[in-house]
């Protein structure tokens, strides 16, 4: 295995193939449930497995580790797309505006502020995993992954195998839902049904729950007794919400007008919190001076300026931002890049959406009353961290096998290029209509209604919001700011007794229906685990992102199919 063959034609073809076969699954599921995956381990499988049997049976060239690491890099670049804002700001924007970009302008857009943080990568490399080497836990995942099918190549088969199963009876279990006959969805009485308790059929829901984990799953759970069990009934009773004596269904639409408000406040005051407490903790062990940008070079400052002079000619002339608000984006995405960074390396969780909403508060500062410069802007940092913390965890897979990292960032460079024009094509297919398809129970979208909610409050002010949706968002906000204090104080092994807060809060602003679905796969994959560890630790995550990425593909190809009738 060659450290020369790296940047070959097949590894950058694989990734840029995976990733756009990837990207669609995380459009899909980041508009039903807020949620994505990160997509490198099923590249590295994928890729393995096609390239070694190839090499087996007709006696082409070894896949080597290097042309791996390059597959998975631009696979998993092109499906973190979703991180430009394609399922949170963007279509918070035409809600709110009613002005929807045409193709080329969003596919021009969503690649700019991932082009920024690929540069803000390049230059934290060095002081982040060079000299401080933190951890980046997904990375390392990754990178176990790797050494081990590496290590053991009949292993990459039977995950692949795993993966493969799972993703066909998610994929069938769809197309039968939608096209032959509906599965039944069943729930306890019609009373719970309006409330949205009912089990929804889908596998997706499931795989995700196997992926959150026990801790996530039950904190969803609790989540939707509280806002759909407790509060829904109190807000119909109390006539704050009025649903007519007729309605039958889930009145998702109109229980959600009031319940996202309480959601999205525990949620951004939970993440600030905790983000701000991490960032403090992570700064009192190690120098400040490795927080800061690495040494000027040529090439690299050519593609930083270029990066962000596209990003602020771009908001002028898509989103009509006066130039001095535009440019004062960069430096803040800068910074929240680097913030997001340090949070990842050190803890694995990308504070994505924190970094967004601290971004709309820094704007609602700035330029009150503006929802483009709110939206759009602040839409810059959450793109370029998302990207920056996505190529830092390739940077720390690349530099412990040894590669080069400039070749990374050629194929992060090409994956973000495939992964903004399929995206935007399958955010487009998916989504013609925000307007009346988003924030329903179809499509709950929960980022674009929290992104939605906080432009909101900042532009109109909470005068314009009733006294009880005031005070709902205060004791939300507490709550939020006690969840996140502990989540950013207490060490990993003791949250496991803490509910999550962006499981709590999510469960507010999607049915109940999928918070009931994903507590049920996070319930099977720990019963599993604790019978068979092993196994487990080998074939539940493969499993459960198989049932996420067929499900999704499914889905996509049946509205492809219905807009071609």
């Amino acid at each position: 295995m060659s450290p020369s063959r790296e940047l070959t034609l097949r590894a950058l073809t694989t990734g840029l193939l995976l990733g756009a076969v990837l990207t669609p699954s995380n459009i899909y599921s980041g508009l039903k449930i807020g949620w994505s995956f990160n997509m490198s381990i099923i590249a590295l499988l994928v890729g393995f497995a096609f390239w070694q049997s190839l090499a087996r049976f007709f006696r082409r060239p070894a896949w080597s580790l290097h042309e791996s690491n390059i597959n998975q890099t631009a696979a998993s670049s092109a499906a973190s797309i979703i991180s430009s804002g394609l399922v949170a700001p963007i279509p918070a924007y035409t809600l709110i505006t009613g002005q929807q970009l045409d193709t080329l302008p969003l596919m021009a857009w969503v690649f700019s502020v991932s082009f920024l943080g690929v540069w803000v990568a390049w230059y934290l490399r060095p002081s982040l995993i060079v000299e401080a080497q933190l951890r980046f836990p997904e990375g390392m995942a990754t990178l176990a992954t790797m050494q081990q099918i590496y290590s053991h190549g009949a292993e990459a088969t039977r995950r692949l195998l795993v993966l493969g199963a799972a993703a066909l009876l998610a994929a069938a279990s769809k197309l039968i839902d939608s096209l032959l006959w509906a599965l039944p969805r069943w729930a306890p009485s019609a009373q719970l049904e309006r409330l949205t308790f009912s089990l929804e059929p889908s596998l997706l829901l499931v795989g995700f729950g196997g992926i959150i984990g026990l801790r996530v799953g039950l904190s969803l759970l609790l989540g939707a007794v509280l806002a759909w069990g407790l509060l829904a009934p109190w807000l119909v009773a109390e006539s704050l919400v009025t649903i007519p004596a007729d309605a039958s269904g889930p009145q998702f639409a109109l229980l959600i007008e009031w319940l996202l408000w309480p959601g999205v406040s525990l949620m951004v005051c939970a993440t600030l919190t905790s983000l701000g407490l991490r960032v403090l903790r992570a700064r009192r062990g190690d120098s400040a001076r490795r927080l800061q940008l690495g040494r000027p070079a040529t090439l690299p400052a050519l593609g930083l300026a270029l990066a962000a002079v596209l990003v602020i000619a771009l908001q002028v002339m898509l989103f009509g931002i006066h130039p001095l608000m535009a440019a004062l984006s960069i430096p803040l995405a800068l910074l929240l890049a680097m913030v997001a960074a340090r949070v990842v390396g050190a803890t694995g969780i990308p504070p994505i959406g924190a970094i967004g909403q601290l971004s709309q508060l820094s704007f609602g500062v700035i330029a009150p009353g503006q929802v483009a410069i709110n939206l759009m802007s602040a839409n810059t940092a959450g793109g370029a961290a998302g990207q920056c913390t996505d190529l830092l965890n390739d940077f720390k897979v690349g530099h412990a096998i040894g590669a080069a990292p400039s070749r990374q960032v050629v194929a992060q460079c090409l994956g973000i290029l495939v992964g903004s024009m399929v995206g935007v094509l399958v955010y487009q297919l998916l989504i013609p209509d925000p307007q009346t398809m988003l924030i329903t129970t179809e499509w709950p979208a929960p980022a674009v209604a929290t992104w939605k909610a906080v432009a909101e409050a900042l532009t109109a002010g909470l005068d314009s919001i009733s006294s009880d949706i005031r005070w709902a968002m205060f004791a939300g906000a507490l709550s939020g700011v006690l969840l996140g204090a502990f989540e950013g104080l207490l060490p990993a092994h003791r949250l496991r007794w803490l509910p999550s807060s962006a499981a709590l809060g999510l469960a507010f602003i999607i049915p109940a229906s999928i918070s009931l679905m994903m507590t049920f796969g996070a319930l099977l994959a720990w019963l599993f685990s604790a019978r068979w560890g092993s196994l487990a630790e080998r074939f539940v995550i493969v499993a459960a992102a198989g049932l996420v990425a067929g499900e999704s593909l499914a889905g996509i190809g049946i509205s492809l199919w219905q807009l071609l009738r």
